[in-house]
């Protein structure tokens, strides 16, 4: 009798709160709720910027700070070929800029750099004269493991100045680096540009410190935009790797500065999708980590 009493008083008490639970929306944890038009509050650090010789005219380094302005980056990590327009820009707006060193400059680009002669001489007389907080962005198209004396060479470099390798590679030369240091400090640039979703995850899982930006995957995350939600694969790489990634523009060439406030707005759109602590990592906060600033929109409009 008492269980049959106590097993109606469950029911009517399970009754009573059912409509309360139902009517609680999903993702009413903050934690899951995207941050949407909230996104625009966010400073920006652009993790891929170049400033090269043929933006210099078109582009002078008032108008560059005043793009950033224009659209909330707060700050943003520069290289260029060569090495000169990082200096300026760094130069001018010494607050905005974390320079890093690009190996490229007069005949020495993406494609020879490894067998330029004096390539070493070269990185560590610039970095004993600059500032410069990263090696790179540097390009490896084709891994050649004769190369490796070089490479052991950069790595030393990175290690004494404790910065890092901003490298442009599928996933095998970044395996490859760390089989020569497991602990150089690499950012993957556009987290393996041409490489598949599956393989930008299990690189990032194998190897806990691995970075990347996510320049020029924009809209490989923003998906087809049909359902209004990110890509699959890439919102769980997104979400699984949120404290090592960070956007970019790469500003390798003109038309890139001509669609600079769309490139940022199209990394705004994806951000408004994730809860705000997620946007806020990956938006500013993981760069505030990696290279010791403070970022905030007090910085705009400033140098």
């Amino acid at each position: 009798m008492i269980y049959w009493f106590l097993k109606m008083k469950f029911w009517a008490l399970s009754l009573a709160i059912l409509p309360a639970i139902l009517s609680v929306p999903a993702f009413a944890d903050d934690d899951h709720t995207p941050i949407g038009e909230a996104v625009k509050e966010l400073p920006l650090f652009d993790a891929h910027i170049h400033y090269k010789r043929p933006a210099w005219d078109r582009f002078p380094v008032k108008s560059v700070i005043e793009l950033m302005d224009k659209n909330g980056v707060a700050m943003g990590l520069v290289s260029s070929t060569p090495d000169e327009g990082t200096i300026r820009l760094w130069q001018y707006a010494p607050n905005r800029v974390v320079p890093e060193l690009r190996p490229y400059h007069g005949d020495v680009g993406s494609s020879n750099w490894t067998k330029a002669p004096d390539m070493e001489k070269y990185l560590a007389e610039r970095l004993s004269k600059y500032p410069h907080e990263g090696i790179g962005e540097f390009h490896i198209h084709t891994l050649d493991t004769s190369d490796e004396p070089l490479f052991r060479k950069v790595i030393g470099l990175a290690r004494t100045h404790d910065i890092y390798l901003h490298v442009h590679s599928g996933a095998e030369p970044i395996r490859w680096l760390y089989s020569l240091d497991p602990d150089v400090k690499i950012i993957w640039a556009h987290a393996g540009l041409g490489e598949p979703a599956s393989a930008v995850h299990a690189l990032m899982a194998d190897f806990p410190h691995l970075y990347a930006d996510t320049s020029l995957r924009e809209y490989a995350i923003l998906g087809s935009g049909a359902d209004g939600k990110l890509d699959p694969q890439w919102r769980d790489i997104i979400m699984t790797f949120q404290d090592r990634l960070m956007i970019g523009s790469d500003t390798w060439v003109n038309s890139q500065w001509d669609n600079y406030s769309a490139i940022i707005q199209s990394n705004r759109q994806w951000l408004s999708k994730l809860p705000r602590k997620v946007a806020e990592k990956i938006a500013y906060r993981n760069a505030e980590k990696l290279f010791k600033r403070t970022i905030s929109r007090e910085l705009i409009g400033t140098r």
